[in-house]
């Protein structure tokens, strides 16, 4: 059953429940040398935090990266949110999801997805083709792929990167559950009542630490500018009621739905909307004016935030 923790030899297996309910997502530590990155690391699981969330797509390739990350620390888990299935083949992707859990038990969650048009085409020179219909058949190929390496002595913990009802469905069948990205809080009951309740739900929450409504929403913008771009993301958008002239400006309440900013009194309101709506995990994006910077002092107060959720 998802989300059940099963004995595999004589560990317990990664679960929905395992990452804690505050997590972060960065892409800060792909903008450090990976020195200062495994520092920040350690400081990170100091901190309190239980997983951290790290992208692929024009960044360190994660299977490495978290590789490295986790072998700075003891018990935090990396996730990779996401690794894009149009990188790798199915086989391949079954071979890195394995060496990390077989060196690292119950540390790694493979986040999958299919990226978007853009990267898949103009990156890997791939097809992007019909994404629900490629998930399965790499799925089906991944579980069947061959590997007589030494095997892990925990299930390989996956799931996927969803948006859509369909998608989302897939998630709590074939994974343990469903990685949203870009979202705002009114997509989290939709993806649980589409999930049912046993399945991983663990949105990203970007957010700016900032009270001046200009400075933030100036921050958001330039954060938003590239996802409204891509439309997995306005469709996913227009689902939800959002119209055209919202996104396409970005209007201040589209904004304001998907970067929580304000004190750490409105991103702790934030993060436990989405909790009370159905995430058994939200992670945490800080964003700042200057992306490449580490934001450890915001880290640290989020971190406060733990105990309270």
């Amino acid at each position: 059953m998802i989300g059940e923790r099963r004995l595999y030899g004589s560990v317990m297996a990664l679960d929905k429940n395992s990452l804690g309910k505050l997590g972060l997502w960065t892409f800060q530590l792909d903008m450090q040398p990976m020195a200062e990155a495994r520092r920040v690391a350690a400081r990170i699981e100091e901190l309190g935090f239980r997983a951290v969330w790290v992208p692929e797509a024009v960044g360190r390739e994660p299977f490495a990266s978290t590789s490295l990350l986790l072998s700075a620390t003891e018990r935090l888990i990396m996730c990779t949110g996401i690794a894009s299935l149009h990188a790798r083949s199915p086989m391949t992707m079954q071979a890195g999801w394995k060496t990390v859990t077989e060196a690292f038990p119950d540390r790694f969650l493979l986040g999958i997805g299919v990226s978007h048009q853009p990267a898949v085409e103009g990156f890997h020179g791939g097809t992007y083709g019909k994404p629900y219909t490629n998930m399965i058949n790499y799925l089906d190929a991944m579980d069947r792929g061959l590997y007589f390496a030494a095997q892990p002595t925990t299930p390989p913990a996956r799931c996927l990167a969803a948006l859509g009802p369909k998608m989302l469905k897939l998630a709590a069948e074939r994974s343990l559950g469903a990685h949203p990205y870009f979202v705002p809080v009114e997509h989290t009951p939709i993806a649980r009542a589409a999930m049912g309740p046993d399945a991983l739900l663990a949105p990203e929450q970007a957010v700016v630490f900032s009270t001046d409504a200009s400075e933030a929403r100036a921050v958001a913008r330039g954060f938003m500018r590239t996802y409204l771009g891509l439309p997995n993301y306005t469709n996913n958008l227009r689902r939800l009621g959002w119209t055209d002239a919202d996104i396409e400006g970005p209007s201040d309440a589209l904004v304001d739905a998907i970067v929580a900013w304000g004190t750490i009194d409105d991103i702790h309101a934030r993060v436990k909307a989405h909790l009370d709506g159905g995430a058994d995990h939200v992670c945490v994006q800080v964003l700042s004016s200057n992306p490449a910077a580490v934001t450890m002092d915001e880290f640290r107060e989020l971190a406060g935030l733990i105990p309270e959720l």
